[in-house]
């Protein structure tokens, strides 16, 4: 099963990018052309930075958040309140993406409840189409993502705090640490295997993001939010350019590594 909807399905995209192919036709041996359209063309690059651009909101800000609000709710997750607390945390990570975009294109219309709270308080100068303005559609979209992704990240280190012995944290209290220093000297390196599964989790969902970004924005306006998922599927199903959406596929597979392994092998390091 791994072998017929996994890896033969990889070797054939990686064939698929070293030809000229509309998907119908006969194919053309081109050779690397593709991968060289891929680093050269300046729409295709800005795409690529979309996606790297979009790790610092569905990654660093959940992750960072995460630890946060973990710290602050880590006593209260027993008993019936707990549940509620961790119930609430991760709903929008059950909600489909389909829905939650959605919701959010409601919510920072012209006219939705972002844009009303902000003229009910004085400052509709600031109220905007969010996601139809060049300058803060990509920001919207990422907020978007870090919404989903705060309550994964939170259940994942409330889960490992969870784990830590309280002696540890009795023992930096007798050393005289206070909290924010009881915090790095304990939770943060007790957390790294968490972390770890937090920030590649959450990188991964960065770099193929494709729900959120096609309800709610499309990739518009312009470019602004095309990331390299949705650009593969228009150069494939619409422009039928299945070899240059096969060599940005194989990109896009390449960048997720190389931000992936050394997250992993830096989660794990100190623990062999």
């Amino acid at each position: 099963m791994y072998a017929v909807f996994v890896l033969r399905p990889l070797v054939l995209t990686l064939q698929y990018s070293l030809y000229d192919w509309n998907g119908i036709g006969v194919a053309r041996w081109v050779g690397l052309d593709n991968y060289l359209t891929v680093f050269t063309d300046s729409d295709l690059l800005k795409i690529i930075g979309n996606a790297i651009v979009l790790i610092v909101f569905f990654s660093f800000i959940p992750v960072a958040l995460g630890l946060l609000v973990a710290s602050m709710v880590r006593r209260i997750t027993t008993g019936a309140f707990g549940t509620v607390v961790r119930t609430i945390l991760f709903l929008p990570q059950v909600i489909p993406l389909v829905a939650a975009g959605i919701a959010w294109s409601w919510l920072l219309s012209s006219n939705g409840l972002v844009n009303q709270a902000l003229r009910a308080v004085g400052l509709g100068g600031v109220a905007r189409a969010w996601l139809g303005d060049f300058d803060t559609a990509l920001p919207a979209v990422g907020v978007i993502g870090a919404w989903v992704l705060l309550g994964l990240c939170t259940i994942l280190l409330v889960t490992g705090m969870s784990k830590i012995d309280p002696a540890l944290y009795e023992a930096a209290r007798l050393d005289g640490a206070g909290p924010f220093r009881e915090f790095l000297a304990v939770t943060l390196p007790s957390l790294r295997q968490e972390i770890g599964v937090c920030l590649t989790v959450t990188i991964i969902a960065a770099l193929a993001s494709f729900d959120i970004v096609y309800i709610s924005t499309s990739g518009g306006p312009g470019l602004q939010t095309t990331v390299p998922g949705l650009e593969i599927y228009r150069l494939a199903f619409s422009q039928r350019q299945v070899g240059l959406a096969s060599a940005l596929a194989v990109v896009l597979m390449l960048l997720v590594l190389a931000c992936v392994l050394p997250i992993q092998r830096l989660s794990r390091g100190e623990k062999q």
